[in-house]
């Protein structure tokens, strides 16, 4: 049996919690999706669930059982086009949602592994016995500058400029998303987050907490950590254990 955890915190600092997530299991595939809105209060918000509820709706309509690993990416960025689509038709109804948008990780389960894509900063991590290894690649300005070779990684989580993504849902007409297959062996795991863990807790201590003997509190271990930091932004994380 799969097991999953999830948990989304406003913060210390921010009135309002613009992140969201949903999991859901739909013709034998798992589906997971992280948000974390950006816009405005009101349109951060709104852009990050228009995003998860789409996203999981739409690609419900596409799945069936024992889909290979790249009928599963075209289904998976299929439904992310139509959740950019959906955000687009709701910030052309009101001037307050005009600028909206969100970022996106979402993983689906095939036999053996995970697909996953994203759009965006909100990152996805295959942890094993082994360590833990990035598996998306940010879109945003730091993560050109580490690619440059400007800055460190370290440096990134502190850079001023570390919230600047150069691709979203909403403001970008067509939101184009990366793809990766994420295979996996029995006992390991997938963390799907926004970058509010990510810039206040390293990887180094997400894989010690989640692999230390009580795995249904990790999370909140995690969320500790962060809040224990300042917790200047919304945190978001769900876990998937392979069985």
């Amino acid at each position: 049996m799969t097991n999953i955890w999830g948990i989304t915190d406003a913060g210390l600092v921010r009135r309002e919690n613009q992140d969201a997530y949903k999991v859901q299991t739909a013709s034998s595939h798992i589906i997971c999706v992280v948000c974390d809105g950006m816009g405005g209060t009101a349109g951060g918000k709104l852009a990050s669930h228009i995003a998860v509820e789409t996203f999981v709706a739409e690609l419900e309509k596409l799945l069936i059982s024992d889909m290979t690993v790249g009928q599963l990416q075209e289904a998976s960025t299929a439904a992310i086009a139509l959740a950019n689509r959906a955000i687009q038709e709701a910030a052309g109804c009101s001037i307050e949602y005009q600028n909206m948008g969100t970022t996106l990780v979402s993983a689906v389960s095939y036999r053996g592994g995970m697909v996953i894509c994203n759009v965006g900063d909100s990152r996805a991590y295959h942890i094993t016995k082994q360590g833990i290894t990035q598996i998306t690649r940010d879109h945003s300005l730091v993560e050109h500058m580490v690619e440059r070779g400007d800055i460190t990684a370290e440096e990134a989580r502190r850079h001023p400029n570390r919230n600047l993504i150069t691709r979203a849902l909403g403001p970008d007409v067509d939101a184009e998303c990366d793809g990766y297959i994420c295979p996996m062996e029995p006992g390991d795991y997938l963390l799907l987050c926004t970058d509010g863990l990510v810039n206040t807790v390293t990887d180094q201590e997400m894989w010690a907490e989640v692999l230390r003997e009580d795995t249904d509190t990790c999370l909140d271990r995690l969320l500790d950590i962060s809040k224990s930091r300042g917790a200047s932004d919304n945190v978001t994380a769900v876990l998937v254990r392979e069985p």
